[in-house]
């Protein structure tokens, strides 16, 4: 109750009421600041996972030297329960030519009805349907940032630059084939730049492998069982066979998200450990301030015990109502960040995220309350640990000495 009253009381020294006011603040903008700030590289945590590892495979089985029974290992992958789909495919590595503009790429050779089970294209083509690539027609799906750099769109012709030689009547000459382009795709990131879809029936005859194919690759119910899985499968199958994981060619990019999300967590909270510590600074200021009080209260009978809870109570009720508003702001936040940028974008006619540049348009968020509990547990103990020691300050008042000159 003395706590609390010396809390909410109108004190005569204004600077401690402002060093008060100052230290709830700063738990205010920490916490709040912490909140969103998580939910926004979470949600481009989810944005990369969805989108580049529903492109890329969670595992794909492969040859040591050629897969030519591909149809009997494709039905043994599926019958295991953490498996949802399989596809073949056939990789292709050359250069595409279209309007005096080369590239480099990744010719994937694919069955549509299949690749619909792996991939998450489908939804995210921009011209054309995946449907479009029938065996024969040697026609090509791109991505939106090679389409653009190769200036071609649906209908016009690229050549297929193979990095292997023919020899023919006037010297030697790469092998090339032309394509027609049937449809664009956009998912982001780097695969926009650098992929192109083509049917394995069309890609067996371009690379003269009838029959045979790369790899088989493997969609999970859970991405984290694809390196345990996967393994098992190729085990289980025999020694001309091996797996590869997303982890092993793309952890590298989740692992420095989460990092950047730990370093950048670490620093935000430097702001509420300053937060708290103006707590300390604050009770050092009341204790000094209320040194007379302290010892009538202690010629009443209060003990050293009721006289630091006293305190610990005053810097508590500042920690509290500070981290409940800053938990409640950045929540709120969290929550409606893609609205308030887009609302400050449409106000200022500009746009932070240039799709062109980024993999994204708006701010993604995903509010975790598992980090909310964390953030939130965190600011509470560090104003908890605040208080102790003014507290024993205050408890350690000698009643004799401190009312001598009152």
């Amino acid at each position: 109750m003395i706590g609390y009253r010396y809390t909410s009381a109108k004190r005569r020294n204004h600077f401690i009421s402002f060093i008060s006011l100052i230290s709830m603040i700063g738990l205010v903008i920490g916490v709040a600041l912490l909140i969103t700030v998580l939910s926004v590289m979470n949600g481009f945590d989810r944005e990369l996972r969805t989108r580049i590892l529903g492109m890329v495979p969670h595992a794909v089985i492969k040859p040591y030297s050629s897969m030519q029974d591909w149809q009997s290992i494709d039905k043994l992958v599926t019958e295991h329960p953490k498996v949802e789909a399989a596809a073949p495919f056939i990789q292709i590595k050359g250069m595409l030519s279209a309007s005096g503009q080369v590239q480099g790429a990744q010719l994937n050779g694919i069955l549509p009805d299949q690749e619909k089970s792996v991939s998450i294209i489908e939804k995210h083509m921009v011209q054309g349907s995946l449907d479009d690539l029938k065996s024969g027609e040697f026609k090509v799906i791109l991505g939106a940032m090679l389409a653009r750099h190769l200036r071609v769109q649906k209908g016009d012709k690229v050549t297929v630059v193979l990095p292997e030689a023919s020899l023919t009547p006037a010297g030697v000459f790469p092998r090339l084939k032309r394509f027609t382009v049937s449809g664009v795709f956009r998912v982001g990131a780097d695969l926009d730049g650098q992929l192109a879809l083509i049917h394995m029936e069309d890609a067996a005859k371009v690379m003269r492998m009838q029959g045979y194919v790369n790899g088989i690759r493997l969609k999970m119910d859970n991405l984290f069982d694809a390196p345990l899985v996967s393994r098992q499968l190729a085990g289980s199958l025999d020694e001309a066979y091996y797996s590869v994981d997303w982890t092993l060619t793309h952890g590298n990019l989740f692992s420095a998200i989460k990092m950047e999300k730990t370093l950048i967590g670490l620093l935000l909270m430097v702001i509420v450990a300053v937060a708290a510590f103006n707590i300390i600074s604050t009770l050092v200021m009341v204790v000094t301030d209320k040194t007379a009080d302290i010892a009538i209260l202690r010629t009443m009978g209060a003990t050293p015990r009721a006289i630091m809870g006293i305190f610990i109570v005053q810097g508590a009720y500042i920690g509290v109502v500070g981290t409940i508003i800053g938990t409640t702001l950045g929540v709120a936040l969290a929550l409606n960040v893609s609205e308030i940028i887009a609302f400050v974008e449409s106000a200022m006619q500009m746009q932070f995220l240039n799709p062109d540049v980024y993999f994204i348009s708006d701010l993604p968020s995903e509010l975790r309350w598992s980090d909310v509990s964390i953030i939130t547990s965190s600011a509470l103990i560090l104003s908890l640990l605040a208080t102790i020691y003014p507290a024993w300050k205050a408890s350690k008042v000698k009643p004799a000495e401190a009312l001598r000159y009152e």
